[in-house]
């Protein structure tokens, strides 16, 4: 028994303590909290407050440690720390381009996020060519200016109303320190029509008033596809607005919001009294000077900015009803068309749908009203490389004389609406004085989106050789040699690039609009030509520039720019570089990127937009259009040419020039007056089809020349595809069995 005298025995183990029957001690408290924090994803960090000695922030971060464990325990010690600070690299990346972007005077991403600056202009050019398009009359638009220009002054634009709203009291105008986005309008007024066919001449649609303009601020406000606006409805307000809803108007109310088409009526004493009124004091326009002019703008890397921009006096702008001839020699009604190799059913069909759409006169033997379009169709007789040779115009003609899809356009009464010219690389390129001085030091001309394509430098014995013998140092079928794409195998890469910079050489050099060889037309275009400002169209559902449809006045400001932008860019035409020049400038205002329902209305239901309301016809792939679907095969025949993306201007159908248009015709079929040249085509055609098969060529040797009988409608394919239905339409309109779209009819 243990006492005070007697103590027990010492045990041989410690005691053992349970933690409810006593309290932890300091340092069992402060291992537990570093536990608990060390498994927290999240800790509490103070931050002191300025002027507040008493109290701290407390901010919640994440717990390194707690991290750094999860990351070993996962990847093990090497790889999760390497994991770690790529991490956190990462993150100092992403908040540094985070605040180039938004916190910065520049606003851009950095290098990394973004593609390299194209621009090799001061601020000072830029304004210089936005004043000169704005006086021209170039800029019929009331959409904002861009503020990086830093225009000092609202512009006066002659190609906008005169509005008579009255000036806001001085102190509710806006700060001298604002940057002027805004012109003022001193131009006609503009009356909107309302265009129906009246009855009882209600078969066909009314063809457009001469002069009438399309406003294209309100075809973007209907259209616009990041306004997600559908192309369904943009066609449904583009026919209804032109009258070409003859007879089939259903819509019922007032329909002002979908007239888009305007006359300009000459300004009398009112109109400018009221300009007068609108005229802004100096010290609105007055901006505040930095230290750089050109603060904001990124200069491309590795050039120098361009000299001092010196622009030749706007010509003035002059309303149609001003003129004192229908045609504006400021802006020629030319339709721009490139071409390489033989002439097939592609350019055949895209003139016959000119003649059976525009306004040529062909239907009347008096001087046709309004002013009448011309369509030149430039043709590369060779390679995209080779030169041509001294008789290369006259081996041109020979050749179109003996084709069978071309030769009907020789007719003399095609002569004054259709001209085939020579495409002369280095005799264009002398002819745009923004180049000829420069372009011939440049290592190549074929530049495409970066990717550049070397061309072999020409022997000096091969100097004055023909492009027809271009081929005779290599494969016919090389890159290099190919005259125009035989399949999707054999794609002429380089006359796509050498077709990139001419349109844009053919439009700023002559005017006009330039068209892609895979275009078709499907209405009047003359409210298009009444808008004087620039355009391309939409890429689809990205915001860049499809130059397949381009308009460029001729030797304006912004064609200065684009080539000289070009020039310093290594000669690069893609569209998507185009689209990089003008974001990059502020010019995207000049260029109007008009929505693709205008020229391609099918491309966003074949990339899986708007399906849930497509326009109709309804094409999931381009191929639709050449091997339309069987279960709406039906829609071609019974609908016809009526029933195809109506409102539409053109249609594009996206290469395939190896496809043809009529399989079971596939022949210009245009009447007794060009039999010849049918019976040729369709000698050729049989031949091809024989010499397939061994036992066909053996009887061809043997065969006397081919006669053809009556065609019999049990030849003819079942179905009608799109492609089929629309050349057989135009080719009955040139043959005489059918007026044109307009109920016209054509006159020999």
């Amino acid at each position: 028994m243990a006492s005070v005298y007697f103590p027990a025995p010492r045990r041989q183990h410690l005691p053992q303590y349970s933690p409810a029957s006593m309290l932890p001690s300091a340092v069992q408290e402060k291992m537990s909290r570093r536990t608990g924090q060390s498994r927290a994803w999240f800790i509490p960090i103070a931050m002191p407050i300025p002027g507040v000695r008493t109290r701290v922030l407390r901010l919640w971060v994440l717990n390194p440690q707690r991290l750094h464990q999860s990351s070993i325990s996962r990847f093990g010690y090497k790889r999760g720390s390497c994991l770690l600070v790529l991490a956190f690299l990462c993150l100092v990346l992403t908040t540094w381009a985070l605040a180039k972007r938004f916190g910065t005077e520049d606003k851009n991403w950095p290098a990394p996020f973004m593609d390299p600056s194209t621009l090799v202009f001061r601020r000072e050019d830029l304004q210089k060519i936005w004043l000169w398009e704005i006086e021209s009359g170039h800029y019929p638009s009331r959409r904002k200016l861009p503020e990086g220009v830093g225009l000092r002054a609202n512009p006066t634009n002659p190609a906008l109303p005169a509005s008579g709203t009255p000036l806001p009291p001085p102190r509710y105008r806006q700060s001298h320190a604002i940057i002027s986005t805004t012109t003022t309008g001193s131009g006609s007024r503009r009356v909107y029509l309302d265009i129906q066919a009246q009855p009882p001449n209600v078969a066909f649609p009314p063809r457009p008033v001469p002069g009438s303009v399309a406003d294209l601020d309100l075809v973007m406000d209907h259209c616009d596809f990041s306004e997600k606006k559908y192309v369904r409805d943009c066609l449904e307000m583009l026919r209804v607005g032109a009258g070409l809803d003859n007879a089939k108007r259903v819509r019922r109310g007032k329909l002002d919001e979908w007239k888009y088409v305007y006359l300009e009526q000459a300004r009398n004493e009112t109109d400018k009294h009221l300009l007068v009124s609108r005229e802004l004091p100096s010290t609105f326009t007055t901006i505040q000077e930095t230290s750089d002019p050109d603060s904001g703008l990124s200069k491309r890397r590795g050039v120098d900015w361009e000299s001092p921009l010196v622009l030749p006096a706007p010509p003035p702008h002059i309303p149609y009803a001003s003129l004192d001839s229908p045609c504006d020699p400021e802006s020629p009604r030319v339709f721009h068309m490139f071409w390489t190799g033989p002439f097939t059913d592609k350019p055949y069909l895209a003139l016959l749908s000119f003649l059976f759409t525009q306004n040529t006169g062909l239907h009347t033997k008096d001087e046709p009203v309004g002013c009448r379009p011309q369509f030149w169709l430039w043709i590369n007789p060779g390679p995209a490389a080779a030169v041509p040779n001294p008789t290369a115009l006259k081996d041109m003609f020979d050749e179109l004389r003996a084709n069978p899809w071309a030769s009907p356009f020789l007719h003399p009464r095609f002569e004054d609406v259709i001209q085939f010219k020579l495409w002369n690389t280095t005799e264009q390129l002398d002819g745009v004085p923004e180049l000829k001085d420069e372009w011939r030091k440049r290592e190549t001309l074929f530049n495409s989106g970066g990717h550049i394509i070397n061309v072999p430098s020409k022997k000096p014995d091969e100097s004055t050789s023909s492009v027809n013998s271009a081929s005779s140092s290599g494969s016919e079928d090389d890159m290099i040699n190919r005259t125009g794409s035989k399949s999707s195998s054999s794609y002429d890469r380089l006359s796509v690039i050498l077709s990139d910079m001419a349109r844009f050489i053919l439009c700023h050099r002559f005017g006009g609009i330039y068209l892609d060889a895979d275009t078709i037309f499907l209405r009047d275009w003359e409210e298009l030509w009444g808008w004087k400002g620039a355009f391309a169209y939409r890429w689809s559902r990205l915001e860049k520039y499809n130059t397949a449809v381009l308009h460029l006045n001729k030797g304006s400001a912004l064609g200065t720019f684009l080539f000289r932008t070009a020039l310093k860019n290594d000669l690069d035409f893609h569209p998507m570089t185009v689209s990089r020049y003008t974001k990059d400038a502020h010019m995207e205002g000049l260029l109007l990127r008009l929505p693709d329902a205008l020229f391609d209305s099918a491309w966003l239901n074949t990339e899986y937009y708007q399906r849930d309301r497509p326009p109709q016809p309804y094409f999931t792939d381009f191929g639709d259009f050449f091997d339309t679907p069987s279960q709406s095969s039906a829609a071609p025949e019974s609908l016809g040419f009526d029933g195809f993306f109506k409102g539409a201007f053109s249609y594009h159908f996206h290469n395939y020039w190896w496809k043809p248009f009529d399989p079971a015709r596939n022949w210009p079929d245009l009447g007794s007056r060009f039999f010849e040249g049918e019976r040729t085509a369709r000698l050729a055609l049989k031949r091809e089809q024989d010499s397939t098969s061994v036992a066909g060529s053996q009887v061809q040797e043997q065969q006397q020349p081919l006669e053809f009988g009556e065609d019999k409608i049990s030849d003819d394919q079942r179905d009608l595809d799109w492609a089929t239905v629309l050349k057989r339409t135009f080719e009955s309109y040139i043959r005489g069995e059918r007026p044109n779209m307009y109920g016209e009819w054509l006159l020999w």
